[in-house]
């Protein structure tokens, strides 16, 4: 017995001694989980340098790790930020695109009305020289209306060119009748002649018709550039919920705490992740691409019949020849305005002289050589800006339902989509069997990963919905050649974050708006009650809600 018990005990020392060299090799490998963690500005002092029980564990598996209760909750906020990081540079990148292109589109527009005005000051000084100085604040009303009508809205143009080519006859016909003296009363029974004698010809109702559909379908296109700008810069602020950060921390930083330093999450893992944490961003997605499906028929009219940049380029010369018009049919006019209004005072003779000679307009103007006009503003065209945001645009489309597996591609967050072995499924190194739940937050009921509370939509979403929704219209009604007045609205919670997106820069304007035809009559205002009755029937009551609050602001 003594014979056989030696080597039993040789045996059992032997295996003691293999278990306690296995288990120190074992904890070699959080040498390499500390490293790393004090590589990222972490005290050394929490990560252990062996393997230690991990009941304090709360997200990460417990058993034997090389994660501290310290260093758990570390990695959780490290998790955190990377994800905010990420998220944040792939919204940043499409907020800059629209914020470059808004810039460029604004500039050209604006630099093109300057241009417009100065080649129109050169030509007609030239051309109609004393008497085109006594008269210039009628032309400067002009354009500053024009300017005014881009900047800030609220400018009827039908009404306001109206005006113009009224104040502009009565101008023109005390210079034809300079023999007569026109009380204000008389010149304003010569206005209401217009559209009946047609004293300019047909250039007032062309140019009307072509510069409504211009202005209105410029202005609208910048203003749409400015609200996908804003309603992503604003979608960009990631506040992850507490069920999305233990998710994120579980995918990133969990296998660390295993060893398995190297061995990223899986593709799928990380997909259904994303799509947990970014559930709202996926509701963007439908009103996301009907706006820029919008904007693209708005580029369609910019490019062709609605080219602001033809229209104002020659409307020096389409005004001189409307001046050319009443020229050559002022006996006409006058006299069947003197049928209508009676006949004017005759002036005493050494005035009527003198007012002859001040006038000289026997003399014909127009203009015999035009000189060379600038075709281009901000250094570049319309044609160039176009082409090249119309490819921006198409690239948007499906941004915010791309959005999870756009993150899950960069290398920082997952293992590529064929490394389905060797990759961490929140566990272990082994393949993730879950299947992908879809976007948005009704989807989420069935998400394996992320506890998502689909009965609460996010409020700051629901509202860029509603922006975008707005913006939509307002580009159909450009589209049409519709005018749209613009209400800008200074958001109080424009500060405020997503309860998962990306870094906001700029607050966006909630926008209010009126359509209304070329004869300033106000179109349909029925729309957010019809967005309310279209909603999703767990979205009724948040955006109905919303819309009386909105409403109520606009007041």
């Amino acid at each position: 017995m003594a014979r056989l018990g030696l080597p039993a005990l040789l045996c059992t020392l032997a295996v003691l001694r293999a278990a306690l060299l296995a288990a120190e090799l074992k904890s070699k490998s959080c040498s390499e989980v500390r490293r790393l963690y004090v590589s990222k500005g972490f005290n050394k002092n929490d990560a252990p340098t062996h393997e230690i029980n991990g009941d304090h564990l709360k997200i990460c598996p417990q058993g034997y790790t090389c994660c501290s209760q310290e260093m758990e909750e570390k990695y959780s906020l490290q998790s955190k930020d990377e994800f905010k990081n990420v998220v944040g540079e792939q919204c940043n990148h499409l907020q800059a695109v629209f914020a470059s292109h808004y810039k460029k589109f604004d500039e050209f527009f604006k630099e093109l009305l300057e241009n417009a005005e100065k080649s129109l000051n050169d030509m007609f000084v030239k051309t109609y020289g004393h008497l085109y100085m006594q008269n210039s604040e009628l032309f400067k009303d002009l354009f500053k209306e024009l300017k005014r009508y881009y900047v800030v809205g609220n400018v009827n143009l039908e009404e306001m060119l109206n005006d113009f080519w009224a104040r502009l006859l009565e101008r023109m016909f005390r210079l034809v009748n300079s023999q007569y003296h026109f009380t204000d009363e008389y010149l304003e029974c010569v206005s209401k002649y217009t559209e009946q004698l047609k004293p300019f010809g047909d250039v007032p109702r062309k140019l009307k018709l072509q510069v409504t559909r211009a202005f209105v379908a410029a202005r609208t296109f910048a203003q749409g550039l400015a609200v996908a700008r804003d309603v992503v810069s604003k979608v960009s602020v990631v506040n992850p919920t507490a069920q999305c950060t233990h998710a994120l921390l579980k995918m990133i930083y969990c296998s660390h705490c295993q060893g398995l330093v190297t061995v990223k999450p899986c593709y799928n893992y990380c997909s259904n992740i994303m799509r947990g944490c970014l559930a709202n961003q996926g509701d963007l997605d439908f009103e996301w691409n009907n706006f820029i499906d919008a904007m693209l028929m708005v580029v369609e009219r910019l490019e062709g019949p609605f080219n602001i940049e033809s229209v104002m380029d020659p409307i020096d010369v389409k005004i001189s020849d409307a001046i050319m018009n009443m020229q050559d049919n002022s006996v006409q006019v006058s006299q069947k305005v003197f049928q209508g209004c009676g006949p004017p005072k005759p002036l005493p003779a050494e005035r009527i002289s003198r007012s002859i000679s001040e006038s000289a307009f026997s003399a014909r103007f127009r203009p015999d050589h035009l000189e060379e006009r600038p075709t281009t503003a901000a250094g570049t065209s319309l044609d160039r800006l176009v082409t090249d945001v119309k490819e921006k645009l198409k690239q948007a489309k499906k941004f915010w339902s791309s959005l999870p597996s756009n993150v899950c591609n960069d290398e920082r967050m997952a293992a590529g989509n064929g490394n389905e072995d060797d990759c961490w499924n929140g566990k272990g190194k082994s393949r993730y069997l879950f299947a992908v739940t879809g976007n948005g937050l009704a989807n989420q009921v069935s998400n394996p990963e992320v506890q998502v509370d689909t009965s609460k939509p996010d409020i700051l979403i629901l509202r860029q919905i509603m922006a975008l929704r707005v913006m939509t219209s307002k580009m159909k009604n450009a589209y049409n050649g519709n005018d749209v007045d613009f209400f800008d609205i200074n958001d109080e919670n424009s500060g405020e974050g997503s309860g998962s997106g990306c870094e906001y820069q700029q607050c966006p304007s909630e926008l209010e708006y009126n359509a209304t035809d070329h004869s300033g009559k106000s179109g349909d205002k029925a729309s957010y009650a019809d967005t309310c009755v279209r909603a999703q029937p767990y979205l009724l009551t948040v955006f109905c809600i919303l819309f009386l609050v909105m409403q109520r602001e606009w007041r």
